[in-house]
């Protein structure tokens, strides 16, 4: 029984899914700076749902790139489990059905049951709910999968930072704040910054293979150009939104994180040519949670 859950951990991929948290508790700080006296239980089923939307996102996308031979034996990654042989392609089928009905269940009872919302609001969420299970299934399934046309790091920017952000924030105190766009802005780069190290890690296979990543589009010079700039609008963008709502000096301690970003960019563009190396990609989901936890209890403060 412990070899199968471990076995199905492993296929969940948990290093990356503080990445999914952290557009939803950003979110999250927003809402209870704006409103301490909250419905814990919307909160609580925003990060659920994420969780779930994540796991369902790893599960396609092992069975999505094994079944177009993106996972070879060139892979530089994690071996996967489909790779691997430690799961049938039938197994995995199955999980990713069960794990998509899991997070149809728990989004609904957040928009139906926890969240209270109006009829029209409902029909929005609903489709934005359906949307967001359907990009994390076609970003690698299907017969023209949208991470192999190169566009992953639109949609990651969209869901991770747009809608987590800005959905949760909604969800939570029914308020519009178009402000909120800033951080989650924020949080839209620094995890197109995590698919932008995968996709880097993987570049010469990806290529090889047929997976049009941004990444292979445009080559590995210009895709640390774009690294950079995603940090630096992250930051400026958490930046302006505190020059916005006024914050006070200490509002602006999350720059003390910055040296994390930068030394992560310096290795990046160090083993640009040799091969950016797997460990950075965790270290860029922590440090991106990080980013979020301080920011978010400054925002407390």
């Amino acid at each position: 029984m412990m070899d199968g859950f471990k076995i199905w951990w492993k296929a969940a991929r948990p290093r990356t899914v503080l990445l999914s948290l952290s557009g939803v508790l950003m979110g999250s700080f927003l809402a209870l700076a704006e409103n301490p006296h909250l419905n814990p239980l919307t909160i609580v089923f925003c990060i659920l749902t994420a969780i779930i939307l994540q796991i369902l996102s790893n599960l396609a996308n092992d069975y999505g790139d094994y079944k177009k031979g993106v996972d070879n034996a060139h892979r530089t990654g994690p071996q996967r489990t489909l790779q691997s042989g430690v799961l049938t392609e039938r197994q995995m089928r199955m999980g990713i059905s069960i794990t998509a009905v899991v997070a149809l269940i728990f989004g609904a009872l957040l928009i139906f049951v926890f969240a209270q919302l109006s009829l029209q609001e409902l029909a929005i969420f609903a489709v934005l709910g359906v949307a967001a299970v359907l990009a994390a299934l076609l970003y690698t399934l299907g017969k023209h999968p949208y991470g192999y046309r190169g566009l992953g790091d639109f949609y990651c920017f969209l869901f991770f930072g747009w809608v987590a952000v800005a959905g949760t924030f909604y969800l939570a105190t029914k308020q519009l704040d178009f402000t909120i766009l800033l951080p989650a802005t924020a949080m839209g780069c620094c995890s197109n910054a995590v698919l932008n190290i995968n996709n880097m890690r993987d570049y010469e296979n990806d290529k090889a293979s047929g997976k049009n990543s941004l990444v292979v589009k445009i080559g590995l010079k210009k895709a640390f150009v774009y690294h950079c700039l995603l940090i630096g609008i992250a930051f400026l963008s958490l930046t302006l939104f505190q020059i916005l709502k006024q914050a006070p000096a200490y509002g602006y301690a999350f720059w003390l994180l910055f040296p994390l970003f930068l030394k992560d960019l310096l290795i990046i563009n160090k083993t640009l040519e040799t091969g950016v190396p797997d460990p950075l990609l965790p270290k860029q989901v922590l440090h991106t949670f990080l980013l979020t936890l301080v920011f978010g209890l400054l925002l407390l403060l």
